[in-house]
């Protein structure tokens, strides 16, 4: 199991979508594309952890502008949040994250999200 961390919960993120539920929601919007993070409850029962020991790095990660709480819908990544989730699953799991997205839709968020990064 990943640790404790943001890392950890980002890491966690891509293998609930890449390994358990087998999905993964996307928005595009004009200020750039949005990954849905799985709810803090979710990523507290996949690491084993109660679920107030997530809440904290939930609250960093705001801070730190890498996800935002969108009512109604739930947490979001930002623009830096999707480069670094994104980064996550081009870099360990290439070949889970293409086949679920396909080799052109997956290969044009890496393209995009590192060019949001270079911004």
């Amino acid at each position: 199991m990943p640790s404790l961390s943001i890392e950890g919960l980002f890491e966690s993120a891509v293998k609930i979508f890449l390994f358990e539920d087998n999905a993964v929601t996307i928005t595009f919007s004009r200020e750039g594309i949005h990954i849905r993070f799985p709810t803090t409850r979710r990523l507290a029962e996949y690491l084993d952890v109660p679920h107030y020991y997530i809440l904290p790095y939930f609250a960093m990660m705001e801070e730190q502008n890498l996800v935002t709480r969108a009512e109604r819908v739930g947490i979001l990544t930002t623009s830096k949040g999707t480069q670094k989730i994104v980064s996550f699953m081009a870099h360990l799991h290439p070949e889970e994250s293409t086949a679920m997205l396909g080799v052109a839709v997956f290969n044009e968020i890496v393209k995009m999200t590192k060019h949001d990064n270079e911004e």
